[in-house]
Formats: structure tokens, C-alpha cells, sequence
């Protein structure tokens, strides 16, 4: 039966390419008859109410209003993305009344979540939404396949804007003249960039580009993974068969899917060979199994059709009708050279007219040059053997645009930018939103806790020690959360629960990098195993223990969780099953050859399930997706931040399991002689640098007079470091920069590196002796209040003064700092006095003054008692955090950063115009011991005090937009020149 008014909103929509239009009028216009049907808004508000799960019209709407919702760029309205009031100019031109807004807004809530951040040039706009509409063929083939797995409108409008934003800062495949851009997309580990690099290659080829090279790992296990992925969700059925007959077994010799347990079913189907349907075919130059290998047919293989012959293949009526190539090949050098030798030998007039796409998977890894500057002769670059080639590839493809992708950036923003051989991002930098659904940083970090002493609900959820308190390791425990989040998984499967994020079931225990040490923690593991004994009444009783102290009181409220550990039983036997088939729960995943990795059991596309517990190392970390990974045991350190994070298989995407994953992971783990490090504390640490980063990027994203106030040239000094030993990269990889100044009105800056000598200490509280004995002696009671107006607050007292602009410079200078280049970039900023400079007179400075159980007075020399406050170092020396989240608020609206408020008089009655404020804290390390011992008759010794402090700048002027930051950085391409300003 023919939907008459879906039909009907389809036909309307599909004309409203440019942005909503007024729906009634365009009915109308559209329509064969006078007064067409089905135009009331009363029978779609009514559709829309009444619709269950599933209905196409409903979903209809949803995109649409979900794209204009996320456009960018909108002429239709001046209101920001992400916004009701975007929705509602979308209303107003549809002319739609308030009874349907009111049904369509609870039908599609207006998704507010952040979309991508663009560190750009100025882009040449050249790939508008009306331009990609009009060729869209394979992009919307993958669109449907999205939706078809079960991603939601909001997820897919998501992926449509991030990889169109990449799309639209490519050259124009068809300009007269050759450009290159090279650029970078910075998405969260495990994150599914491979997603966003499929949907930009789909729109690319759209668009006219006709080679695709993608750099797919530095194994073949890993090549092959982006083979598949592409061929499953882009290139297709057909494009695969190449006009085989699907039912003819003869005709299918050689296809390279057959045994997959996917196809298929699973694969993308284009209904016919695309050439036939108006569109064009895409042929594959590498396949699942094989590399590349030569250009099998030789020049030919890149010989395209052209209608003009007299026009090269980059003008628009040769271009569209032309057969897109793509291949996936491994960093290898053997491989690369064959790839460049054959494009040698087909010469540069036909590569320059071929727009070429080449996507840099983990572009941070082998692609960086990593040599030495100071041992290049004459100046002249020495390459790394991938690192050369990739250079040569773009020498030899002009048309050649560089897309790296990474979750760690660093070294690739550390990438000479005056070396315009070799990959810096020169042209756009993009930093990918937190995916929905996702597990990272925030779900195993409680990164936002006021208590640094106390363990937050994440770490309680999902975190475990190595040691139990009995000095027992805990890996004989992690194997049975391991068999027991199995039987979870199956019991909800039994219960109604989607059991395909189910089909594979895997932990993996990585202790170190040896080989060796592999093979005998595998020994120890199925010794363990058998130890377990899961089939008698002891493991059984040790399951249910471990099933009510850890699992239950975890448990997702939305999931079936067993009541008793009898309704679990039978799954227990069964998972047990499982993880033992083939008469081993282990795997081992090492070596340096691609036979070690060519394992039936690791096969996560061919083999139906994978239920193993995983030993390995490096192999296992960077790029290398562990499906299924619900338990991991992790005591492996190393010095450099991008390779730990790479190692963090744990973060992903966990449905219906996300509440059973485990994380083991060593707190004091050896570091020589004597030192231990904390390797929880060092992923908390670098994910508070990656944050950093994307915060940075995130406030420099906005043009200012519509030019980007910042480059990617710029961005290498944005790299933080919070644990000293923990280095955001390879030495060998770092760019050689130093940040001058950081502007940050109405921004918190909060140093977190104060010294520890006594001396220093000693002589910092006389830096503030007198503005303590100034402070006023009647506590004014400021107020927090619940975000999101939920009616609770916090009020705390708090000692106050005002000091000036100059007498607060004076004081920052003359204290001791423990990393005063830190706090340069800063004072710098607050120095200085010109009309574009700080707009910041005079400072409130507040003292928060708390009481409670712990709450500890003491007297300083020249001070009444003060509250002391407990922060704790890390490894080396630094602060994670110095003000309480309970008292920023008030600060921030004397800073007249948030608006003032009632309900905090105190904070109204400080605010004025070019004021700022300052929280400080007589700060006292736990390590010293607990403050009430350290007070002797009421004072405390200043050298066991850190009088620290954070301060939020006035928030300037309404409108008043400057350059961000200001950097000092070496470019070899301007010898002499060393200070790169952020306005061009």
C-alpha cells in the first residue's frame, strides 16, 4: 500500500536542498493537481504523535531536521549550530504552527552535542551541500548501510558534517591547476576514525577523485582489516564480483569473501554495477588477502576513459564518467617502492591530471621523519624510509591531497612546517567530537572529582589494582570477571538483550614488550585456568562472591542482571566453554612477521566467535582492534604519552557490556631502583593533555573577522605535559617550539608547578605575608549553585581583598616557581597594557574558608588562622588541579565570565568591569602528613605550606576579539626568523 503522505514529504523535501522553504507553498508548486491531499499540518502533526518505531515519515523528518540542525554554514539563518534557536528559523521558513514545533521537538530533540573543531586556511568553498547533493552516489549508499546497522539520525548527520568538513578543504578535483593540501584529523582512540575516513573517501570519489591510496597499518592483519572494512561499506558487492554471477561457483574463483562469515549478507549492494546505473564503477588494485603488488595490467590500470580526449582527466566531462581506483597497502618499504616504481613508469603527464585521495592510517606512526636535524648534510633533509616514500608519492601526484588520521596528534603537529616536502598539516587541522556511545577518558577517569583523596564512581565502576591489600596479584581474579562477564553476556542475550556486540568475548593481559616474557606469562595463565577449576563447587562459590561484590553492584540498571548466581549458572558452563575451545584459553600475539598474527582463532571477520584471553605487546596496541575486549590486565610502562595512550584497548565502543568491563592496571608499578610509577595516574595525566589540546583547539576555532585567527602551523606549542617523566613524544618526533604568550580573558589559569625546597616555600609566604595580614577580617559566605537549575547549592565562606593589577603582577613575578616557563606564557599575557592587551585593573582575592572533619586552622607568621587544604603532587612535583570546583563559580562572576546572580550577593556586590579574581589556598601535600599534625599551637611551619593559586582574568570587553596566542617557533623555511605571530 503506497504511503500517500510520505511520498508527498519526500518529493517536498528532496526540493529544499538549499534549507527549509515554506512546506505549504512548495506543496503547491510541486503538486500535479490544484489542491493537492495530505497538506494539513493537523494530519502530520497527528502522524507524528501516533508514530511508533520504525516509521519511515517520522524518521524522514528526523534527518532533515537533524542536518539543518548541525549546517555549519546556513543562509537561511543567522543562529548558531546546535541551537533552539536554529530550529526554530528552520520552523519559521517551514511555516509550520506551534502544536507541530511542539510534536517534532519531542519526535527530534534538537541534538546539542559538539560537532567537529577546524583549525583551518581560509577554505575555498568550492564543495557546497548543494555540490555534494548533486553527486552523492556512493555516500549515500554508506549512509543507508549506517542506518541499516542501527546508527541513529543524530549519529549519522554527525559523520555527514565532520567528513564533509574534511571533503570541503580538499583542492577542487577539477581546478586547472595542481594543489596538494595536507591535513590531519584527530579523533579518540578506538573511536571509529576508520568510519570518518570511509565517509570522506565515499564523498571524495563522489566529488571526482579518481585514486585512492589508503596507508592501512604496518602489518597485513591490520591491512586487512581497512580492506574489508572499505569493501563491506563502500566499494561493494558488485564492484567486488565485477560482473561475476553470483550463482555461477565457477565464475567466482579468485573473489575473496566467500569464507567470510559476513557475506554477503552484510556487504554494501549498490542493486547493479554502478556504471549502469548512472554512476561509476569502482576498481580495487589490492583485495583483503593481497597487498599491492604491481600493476597487474601495467600502465593500463590507471589509464582512464575520457569522452574529450582532448581535455585532461581533471576537467569536469572527463571526470565524472571515469572509474575510481583504490587501494590499501601496508607502510612498507618493499611495498611502497613497487607502488612508486610503477608510477614511474607511467610518467608525469597522465599523474598530474589524476586527483588523487591518500588517506595516512595512524598517520603518527612510521610516517613521521624521525632523523636528526643536526646531522643532515648541507642542510638537506635526510628521510626515514616511509616517511621519504610517502614524500615521493606526493611528488609524483600533484593533485595528491595528504589526509592523516590519529588519536595522537603530537607528532605530527610537532612536523617541521617549513619542510613543504613532508606531511605537516599545513592546510587544516580537525578534531573529531567524543562519538555517542563511546567509552574513553570519562568513564574510567574521574576527571572532574573535588576530592583527589577519594576514589569517583568511575574508578570504583571499572578500575581494579593489581594488589588486593593482601599483596596478592589480582590476575587469577581478573580471569574470573573475564569467565563471568561472559556469562553475563549470554544471560542477556537469553534475556532479550542484541547478542551480535556479543559474538566475541575477549582479555587481554599485556605486562611487557619481551617475547619471552609472553610465552611464560601464557604458561602462567593456563595454569592458572586450570587451577580455576570453574567446573567445581569452589570456583562456583568464588564466582558468586565476586558476582555480588563486584558485578551486581554495578550492574547497568537498563540490563537483565541476574538476581542469584543460580540463574547464571548454566551461561557460566557455557562461557567456560567457550573461552577453552580448541583446547587453549589463550592466544598469543607477538612477533615481527605476518605469520605470527595468521592465527584461525584471531580471525574477528572469519571466525564466527572469538572468546580468548590475549598475551601480547606492541603488536596488540596501535591500530589493532580487539573485538569484543570487556577485561584488560595492564602493567606495561613506557615514556612516551602517544605510544601509552595507543595502548588503551579498553576505550571503544562497549554495547550492552559497557557496565561488565574491568580494567587491571598496575598503581605501583617499578621504574628503576628505587621509583614506582602509577600507571592509572599516567593515562589520567595524558588524557588531561589530549584535552588540553582539544580545549585549545576548540577556543582558536572561531574566526575572527572571518580569517582563522590560528594555523595549523601553530598549534605544536598547545602541546601540554603534566607528568614530567612522561613525555608527549618521542624525543625524535618533537618540533622544537616555545610558547610566548597565552591571552585567556575570562579564562582560568591555574599554575600547578610550585617548588618544594623549603627555602622557596619559606620565602613565597613572605611574597604574601602582606596582602594575608590585608585580608578583610569579616568572611563573606559565597554561593554555588546547581547547574541546570536544579535548586541545591553550596555556600562557603571565604576572607577577601582587592588588590591592583600592578600589585598582583609584582607578586607573580617575585615568587619562586617550580616550571616558571609555564606560568610565562601567562604573565606575558597579563603584562600587558596595550589597547588589545590584558583589561584587567585590580583582582578580588578569595580565600575560601571551609570547616568539617577535616577542615585544619593554623596561623602563618603575620596571619590570623587560614583553612589549609590538602592537594596531592604527582610523581614529580605538580599539582593535577589547585582550585575547588565549588568555588568557581563566584569567581567567575566578579571575572564577568558567567552572568551575576541573586542568589550570590557577595559575588555581585565584587563584580565590576575590568576586575578579575583569584582563589588562593594555603596548600598542604598529604605526603608531609595529615595537617592537624603538622600545626604546632596553632601555627604551621611555612615551608611545609604551597600558598597556590588560580586566577581568572577580567573578561574584557562584549565583542572584543583578539589574537589567542602568540608563539616563538623555529621554521627551517625562514632561517633567522623566530617569531611566528597568530594573525597572518
Amino acid at each position: 500500500m503506497t504511503d500517500h503522505l510520505l511520498q508527498l514529504h519526500g518529493d517536498v523535501l528532496a526540493a529544499m536542498r538549499r534549507g527549509p522553504r515554506n512546506f505549504a507553498k512548495l506543496t503547491f508548486a510541486l503538486a500535479d493537481v490544484e489542491e493537492p491531499a495530505d497538506t494539513g499540518q493537523g494530519d502530520f502533526r497527528d502522524r507524528v504523535t501516533a508514530a511508533g518505531a520504525g516509521d519511515e515519515l517520522t524518521a524522514l523528518w528526523h534527518r532533515t531536521l537533524t542536518r539543518w540542525d548541525l549546517a555549519e554554514q546556513a543562509d537561511w539563518s543567522t543562529a548558531p549550530p546546535r541551537t533552539d534557536e536554529r530550529r526554530a528559523d528552520a520552523y519559521d521558513r517551514l511555516g509550520f504552527d506551534t502544536a507541530l514545533r511542539k510534536v517534532l521537538d519531542h519526535a527530534v530533540p534538537v541534538f546539542k552535542e559538539p560537532g567537529p573543531t577546524i583549525i583551518s586556511t581560509t577554505p575555498t568553498w568550492w564543495y557546497s551541500r548543494d555540490t555534494a547533493a548533486v553527486r552523492s552516489f556512493y555516500w549515500s549508499a554508506y549512509e543507508q548501510l549506517l542506518r541499516r546497522k542501527g546508527w541513529s539520525d543524530a549519529a549519522v548527520a554527525g559523520l555527514d558534517e565532520a567528513s564533509h568538513a574534511v571533503v570541503e578543504r580538499l583542492a577542487d578535483p577539477t581546478r586547472p591547476d595542481a594543489y596538494g593540501a595536507r591535513g590531519l584529523v584527530v579523533g579518540y582512540v578506538q573511536s571509529g576514525k576508520t568510519a570518518n575516513f570511509t565517509g570522506v573517501t565515499a564523498k571524495a570519489i563522489d566529488a571526482g577523485y579518481r585514486l585512492v591510496i589508503v596507508l592501512g597499518g604496518t602489518l597485513n592483519l591490520l591491512r586487512g582489516q581497512t580492506q574489508r572494512r572499505l569493501d563491506m561499506e563502500l566499494i561493494g558487492q558488485e564492484n567486488i564480483l565485477r560482473g561475476a554471477d553470483p550463482a555461477d561457483k565457477d565464475s567466482l574463483v579468485g573473489v575473496d569473501y566467500l569464507d567470510d562469515e559476513d557475506w554477503p549478507g552484510k556487504f554494501v549492494s549498490h542493486g547493479g554495477r554502478p556504471s549502469t546505473l548512472g554512476s561509476f564503477d569502482i576498481e580495487r588494485l589490492t583485495t583483503r588477502d593481497n597487498d599491492y603488488q604491481s600493476l597487474e595490467t601495467g600502465i593500463r590500470a590507471l589509464e582512464f576513459d575520457k569522452q574529450v580526449r582532448t581535455q585532461p582527466l581533471n576537467a569536469p566531462d572527463n571526470l565524472h564518467r571515469a572509474a575510481a581506483r583504490v587501494m590499501v597497502v601496508k607502510k612498507n618499504k618493499s611495498v611502497l617502492s613497487k607502488l612508486i616504481k610503477d608510477l614511474k613508469k607511467i610518467g608525469g603527464p597522465l599523474l598530474s591530471e589524476i586527483p588523487t585521495l591518500i588517506i595516512d592510517d595512524e598517520s603518527d606512526q612510521a610516517s613521521v621523519n624521525t632523523t636528526n636535524p643536526d646531522k643532515w648534510e648541507e642542510g638537506k633533509a635526510t628521510r626515514t624510509a616511509i616517511n621519504g616514500q610517502i614524500s615521493q608519492l606526493l611528488g609524483l601526484l600533484p593533485r595528491a591531497q595528504y589526509v592523516g588520521y590519529t588519536a595522537t596528534p603530537f607528532a605530527n603537529v610537532f612536523v617541521d612546517p617549513g619542510d613543504g616536502d613532508d606531511i605537516f598539516p599545513r592546510d587544516f587541522l580537525i578534531s573529531l567530537p567524543r562519538p555517542t556511545g563511546y567509552m574513553g577518558v570519562q568513564d574510567f577517569h574521574d576527571l572532574d572529582r573535588t576530592d583527589e583523596a577519594s576514589v569517583g564512581s568511575a574508578e570504583r565502576a571499572h578500575v581494579r589494582s593489581m594488589d588486593d591489600g593482601t599483596h596478592r596479584d589480582r590476575l587469577p581474579e581478573a580471569l574470573d570477571a573475564f569467565v563471568l562477564a561472559g556469562a553475563l553476556k549470554l544471560y542477556r542475550a537469553a534475556n532479550g538483550v542484541d547478542d551480535s556486540p556479543f559474538r566475541h568475548h575477549t582479555m587481554l593481559v599485556h605486562e611487557s614488550v619481551g617475547v619471552k616474557q609472553h610465552a611464560l606469562l601464557a604458561k602462567r595463565i593456563r595454569v592458572l585456568w586450570d587451577e580455576a577449576a570453574y567446573t567445581s563447587q569452589e570456583g562456583h562459590d568464588r564466582l558468586a562472591a565476586l558476582l555480588a561484590a563486584d558485578f551486581q553492584r554495578f550492574a547497568d540498571d537498563g540490563m537483565p542482571t541476574p538476581v542469584t548466581y543460580a540463574d547464571l549458572k548454566p551461561h557460566v558452563s557455557r562461557a567456560r566453554q567457550l573461552i577453552n575451545s580448541g583446547g587453549t584459553p589463550v592466544l598469543i600475539v607477538n612477533g615481527d612477521t605476518e605469520r605470527d598474527y595468521d592465527q584461525p582463532d584471531l580471525d574477528f571477520d572469519r571466525t564466527p566467535n572469538v572468546w580468548k584471553i590475549l598475551v601480547g605487546g606492541t603488536k596488540l596496541s596501535r591500530g589493532f582492534t580487539v573485538e569484543g575486549l570487556t577485561v584488560t590486565y595492564y602493567r606495561r610502562r613506557t615514556q612516551q604519552a602517544d605510544t601509552l595512550m595507543q595502548m588503551g584497548r579498553w576505550f571503544g565502543f562497549r554495547p550492552g557490556y559497557r557496565d561488565l568491563v574491568r580494567l587491571y592496571i598496575g598503581r605501583a608499578e617499578p621504574a628503576g631502583k628505587t621509583r614506582t610509577v602509577d600507571l592509572y595516574e599516567a593515562f589520567e595525566a595524558i588524557c588531561r593533555d589530549e584535552e588540553t589540546f582539544r580545549a585549545q583547539l576548540t577556543r582558536y576555532a572561531t574566526l575572527v573577522d572571518g580569517k582563522p585567527q590560528v594555523t595549523p602551523a601553530q598549534i605544536p606549542p598547545l602541546v601540554s605535559q603534566h607528568l614530567s617523566w612522561l613525555k608527549p613524544s618521542a624525543r625524535n618526533k618533537m618540533f622544537n617550539a616555545e610558547l610566548v604568550e597565552i591571552r585567556s580573558p575570562g579564562e582560568w589559569v591555574e599554575p600547578t608547578a610550585y617548588p618544594t625546597a623549603p627555602a622557596d616555600l619559606r620565602h613565597n609566604a613572605e611574597v604574601w605575608r602582606p596582602v594575608l595580614a590585608s585580608l578583610d577580617p569579616d568572611p563573606r559566605v559565597f554561593v554555588t549553585l546547581s547547574e541546570g537549575d536544579q535548586g541545591s547549592y553550596i555556600r562557603y565562606p571565604a576572607r577577601t581583598a582587592v588588590l591592583s593589577h600592578s600589585r598582583l603582577l609584582g607578586i607573580l613575578r617575585e615568587l619562586a616557581w617550580g616550571r616558571p616557563d609555564l606560568l610565562a606564557p601567562h604573565l606575558e599575557y597579563l603584562s600587558d597594557s596595550s589597547d588589545t592587551g590584558c583589561e584587567t585593573d585590580d583582582w578580588v582575592l578569595i580565600l575560601p574558608q571551609t570547616s568539617g572533619v577535616t577542615g585544619v586552622r593554623a596561623e602563618m607568621p603575620g596571619t590570623e588562622p587560614l583553612t589549609l587544604v590538602q592537594r596531592q603532587r604527582n610523581a614529580l612535583g605538580v599539582f593535577n588541579r589547585i582550585s575547588g570546583v565549588s568555588h568557581r563559580q563566584s569567581a567567575e562572576r566578579i571575572a564577568g565570565r558567567r552572568p551575576l546572580c541573586d542568589d550570590d550577593p557577595f559575588a555581585t556586590q565584587f563584580h565590576q568591569p575590568r576586575r578579575g579574581a583569584l582563589l588562593l589556598y594555603p596548600t598542604v601535600d598529604p605526603s608531609l602528613g595529615a595537617p592537624a599534625n603538622l600545626v604546632t599551637q596553632g601555627a604551621i611551619d611555612p615551608a611545609k605550606v604551597v600558598l597556590a593559586a588560580a586566577l581568572i582574568p577580567a573578561a574584557g570587553s562584549p565583542g572584543r576579539q583578539g589574537a589567542g596566542v602568540r608563539f616563538r617557533a623555529i621554521d627551517s623555511s625562514r632561517p633567522g626568523e623566530a617569531v611566528i605571530n597568530t594573525v597572518r
